[in-house]
């Protein structure tokens, strides 16, 4: 329900505070005075189109905000998923239009996006203006309509419905994809064999590739290095050409100090250094023996290796190194596992299928039989609300059309086929009625579902449009029903339609400084009993009097 709403700077509204309560408010005014720019404002509020040319004349904005309370259950539940629960069961909207053309939208005074918000503003409001009876051309709202009669029942087997066609949907998506893949499976399984078979027979070990690098580069200087580790030796320890070696040298030089110490205590210090770098000289000739006497040029290893790197070379295409084509080989491996397993997954996905049918089949037939049970009593009760807008000629039919695939929303579209005229064959109602029948049809319908419909908060724009004589005393009485324990907000023309309401606004247009500005003022008794009057067509006490009656009779009558 709408609580309050202010509008800054939109059309010809200038600063405008409403508050808002239960049952049924109406609007009034001159044509042209602004009132159909108040439900475009709520329309803006709700998320509804914004352009710059709604924002005042001379203004850098406009600004629309409202407070609603009363949320219903889902309404709560999607706030709170969302992160902008209610505060006290109320909800705080606002939005802002820029002369840029950017607008700002907030929810609970937080800066969001639009599709964001216009999706927490779904379910707050109804609203039907002069050509919102469009609700009823089309063959969706229809359905929606018929469902809502099915109350708790009607939606639980509408969820199970939705629920089952959704999985049989995944399913076959799922079958067809994995029919297209049948067809490359062996190819592909033949390619991954061929490729493991290759990587396994070369059979890479990791740094094997460096390893073998490093050996083919000693094998190719052999000459040098068996040379050079001669000469290293030969210095080292063994001597040549009656040089003596540094070993040789090093022990000479470690008996001396030896000596030395021994007379002259003082000189200790000095064999100690001579002593580690012998031992050293020692060690290290050990492994440039080790090392010559492992050495071996062995032209044929040389073969062997090249032969080895271009091999490995082979698998370059696989990866940049021995570790990558080993990774890959793993993914391949993986790959393959997984196709050979493709025809297990398809039979499993055909039974999953094929449950999710059998259960689609159930729910649906159960909906669609609660369709058929809703639709009969639609039809009847709809044409005793008909007959109360007279249209007692009128007749409504419910047409089922079925619906070959599984269909979240059940096996069949719905549409309602209407005649006005005995004789005529109903057809389809978006385009058969008029203008002011679909007005009736539309407040017939929302007359029966007010008692059934979550909706907290309904408006209409001149709904009462093309609709006169007696009629119109019975559209007031539906507005008033549909006003039981909710909230209806309702522009008219009609004085008998405002006669009913709980709450008066008059809305007026002024010229003030040279700026002409709307105003929206709410009416007290005697305010509503001149307004009524001039909506009459008179202004004197006669037009007084019969207003003072029609309120009497229909607005007091309705609250007693």
């Amino acid at each position: 329900m709408l609580l309050e709403m202010h509008v800054q700077n939109f059309g010809l509204m200038e600063d405008i505070r409403l508050e808002f309560s239960e049952g049924l408010t109406v609007f009034t005014g001159e044509t042209g005075a602004g009132k159909s720019m108040l439900i475009d404002a709520l329309g803006v509020l709700l998320g509804g189109r914004v352009s710059a040319e709604m924002i005042r004349h001379g203004e850098g904005q406009a600004r629309v905000e409202g407070v609603f309370s009363s949320l219903t259950e889902p309404l709560q539940e999607r706030l709170a998923d969302a992160g902008y629960a209610a505060e006290d069961d109320q909800l705080f909207l606002s939005r802002e239009v820029n002369a840029s053309g950017r607008n700002l939208c907030r929810v609970q005074g937080r800066t969001i996006p639009l599709s964001l918000y216009r999706s927490l503003c779904e379910g707050l409001a109804d609203i039907h203006g002069q050509m919102e009876h469009q609700s009823l051309l089309k063959s969706e709202t229809h359905r929606e309509l018929v469902d809502a009669l099915g109350g708790a029942e009607g939606k639980g087997l509408l969820a199970e419905v939705a629920s089952a066609a959704r999985e049989y949907r995944a399913m076959a998506v799922r079958e067809r994809e994995l029919s297209r893949l049948e067809g490359e499976r062996q190819r592909r399984i033949d390619i991954l064999d061929y490729q493991l078979a290759e990587i396994d027979q070369i059979s890479p070990h990791p740094g094997e590739e460096e390893e073998l690098r490093a050996e083919r580069k000693r094998l190719s200087h052999g000459e040098k290095i068996a040379s050079l580790v001669q000469e290293a030796y030969e210095v080292l320890y063994l001597g040549a050409q009656r040089m003596p070696s540094a070993y040789d040298l090093l022990a000479r030089a470690k008996r001396a100090l030896s000596e030395l110490a021994r007379l002259d205590p003082s000189c200790s210090g000095l064999l100690e250094p001579v002593e580690a770098a012998y031992y050293a000289v020692e060690d290290v000739g050990e492994q440039v023996r080790r090392y010559q006497e492992g050495f071996d040029l062995e032209p044929e290893r040389l073969e062997v290796i090249e032969g080895r790197l271009a091999e490995l070379h082979r698998l370059s295409k696989y990866g940049g190194s021995i570790e990558e084509v080993l990774n890959e080989r793993e993914q391949m491996s993986v790959e393959r596992e997984q196709l050979t397993h493709l025809e297990d997954e398809q039979g499993e996905i055909a039974a999953a299928k094929e449950k999710a049918h059998l259960r689609y089949q159930e729910f649906s037939q159960r909906l669609t039989l609660k369709r058929q049970e809703e639709s009969e009593r639609l039809e009847k009760e709809l044409a005793l609300e008909l007959a109360d807008l007279g249209l007692e000629k009128s007749r409504m039919e419910v047409h089922f059309i079925p619906v070959t695939d599984p269909e979240p929303r059940g096996a069949e579209q719905i549409e309602f086929y209407f005649s006005a005229n005995p004789g005529e064959p109903p057809k389809p109602l978006a385009k058969t009625a008029s203008g002011g029948e679909m007005a009736r049809v539309m407040l017939a319908l929302k007359s029966m579902l007010a008692g059934v419909e979550q909706m907290g908060t309904f408006v209409f724009d001149e709904v009462d449009s093309g609709v006169g004589g007696r009629t119109i005393q019975k559209v007031g009485e539906k507005l008033k029903k549909i006003a039981q324990g909710k909230q209806v907000l309702c522009i008219t023309h009609a004085p008998i339609v405002a006669s009913f309401a709980d709450e008066h606004y008059g809305i007026v247009k002024e010229v003030k400084a040279g700026r002409t500005r709307t105003q929206v003022e709410r009416l007290n008794s005697e305010e509503r009993i001149d307004e009524l009057a001039r909506m009459l067509g008179g202004e004197g006490d006669i037009s007084r009097r019969h207003a003072r009656e029609l309120w009497e009779k229909n607005w007091k009558q309705s609250v007693s």
